[in-house]
């Protein structure tokens, strides 16, 4: 199969992945670092070569109501924010989440105010896991591509109907150039069909949609869209070898283990980080240390059973989050930590905070965590809890 190859951004590749899967509606507002995937979206749409209904919209919060409004009477629809923007869009996300409509939007993950900061961390996207969206966070601006085009089938299943969130590190993702293959349109439409729903809004099919509930019975609307998640997961992967068997590429389904099978130490990443950290482990396999690395790509659903079998034989396990739970812990390691709560021989496992505000996650740091980790077999840390390469003493 001749792919068309290109050297882009991870906006730009977003927004190749959007314009193959051609929605009907685009909502568009523009903030640092996302601008770039509605800017080129509507050169598409000028240009002829997307037919879209292109909404050029005055904030976040009336990027994702708008999103909601062409959702319910059935047009395929997408948006995109990041950061304030995305904290801006909170009480919607929850009403597209409520009212299952299967949005999709990539938001450029970027470090939350204040101080104020442009640069990437996940502090935006964690901090809205329970509005009931699907959460996926992507390695590379392929990776991006692919799971646009993944995302639309995905949350359009009649099982699932619910939002879902391609989460890309700002800057790190969505502005470094790589090497992308971009599939065939015939590709995309043959594993891609047309968004067709009943649940929508139509005056020969009239329902009743976005009501109230009392407490009698509004605790069954919210199991149902739990049961939703819960069952996307089964999809996630039914799609994900859909799509390899057809592109010829796949990126893994809830998770990605990389030199597991006989590791006494893993370490667990979400996002950009897993590239550098993918580096470390090759270093210090050919030096014959039993390391790995684990890559988180759904945090929600949470893939729990999937961490559990892949963990179950490891001796120690470190999480990096870039993001934290003020006066806690990082969110990534409360969740895997659960999760670890289930097997017979739990490993240890640390926290290990950095990449604030954008700051770099190098590769000595990444060394050094597995340096740790190798301590703690035999020696525990004395906190579980811990911050890379701060400055001036402040985690002594």
């Amino acid at each position: 199969m001749k792919n068309n190859i290109r050297f882009v951004s991870g906006n730009e590749a977003v927004a190749i992945g959007v314009g193959l899967c051609n929605p009907g509606v685009i909502a568009a507002y523009p903030i640092t670092p996302q601008t770039i995937v509605v800017e080129r979206l509507s050169e598409m749409v000028e240009s002829g070569t997307l037919k879209s209904e292109f909404l050029h919209v005055e904030s976040e919060h009336s990027a994702i109501t708008a999103s909601m409004g062409a959702s319910s009477v059935g047009a395929r629809t997408f948006t995109a924010t990041s950061s304030q923007g995305l904290v801006y869009m909170a009480e919607g996300l929850h009403y597209a989440s409520g009212g299952r409509f299967p949005v999709v939007m990539m938001n450029a993950c970027r470090s939350l105010a204040l101080p104020w900061s442009i640069f990437g961390d996940h502090r935006d996207s964690l901090s809205l896991l329970d509005s009931g969206w699907i959460q996926v966070y992507v390695e590379d601006a392929q990776e991006a591509l692919d799971m646009v085009i993944q995302a639309f089938k995905i949350a359009e299943d009649e099982r699932v109907m619910s939002p879902f969130m391609i989460n890309l590190d700002g800057f790190i993702l969505t502005h470094t150039y790589e090497v992308v293959e971009i599939p065939e349109q015939k590709l995309v439409d043959q594993f891609l069909p047309e968004f067709n729903t009943t649940s929508k809004m139509s005056l020969s099919r009239p329902m009743n949609m976005g009501f109230s509930t009392s407490p009698n019975d509004n605790q069954e609307f919210k199991y149902q869209q739990h049961k939703a998640m819960t069952d996307s997961a089964a999809v996630i992967s039914d799609v994900s070898e859909d799509f390899e068997d057809i592109f010829g590429r796949g990126h893994g389904g809830l998770i990605e283990s990389y030199r597991c099978n006989d590791a006494d130490v893993v370490l667990i990443t979400l996002g950009s980080v897993t590239g550098t950290v993918r580096i470390v482990v090759d270093k210090l396999r050919e030096a014959g240390e039993k390391v790995g690395l684990l890559k988180i790509r759904f945090m929600r659903p949470f893939p729990a059973s999937e961490l559990r079998e892949a963990l179950q034989e490891v001796k120690s396990v470190g999480v990096i989050d870039k993001d934290i739970s003020f006066g806690y812990e990082g969110t990534v390691f409360t969740n895997v930590k659960s999760a670890l709560m289930k097997v017979e021989r739990k490993p240890r496992i640390f926290n290990f905070i950095g990449g604030l505000g954008g700051r770099d996650i190098s590769k000595d740091d990444i060394e050094q965590i597995f340096s740790k980790l190798f301590e703690s077999v035999n020696d525990e840390l004395s906190d579980s809890v811990n911050f890379i390469n701060m400055r001036c003493g402040i985690n002594e």
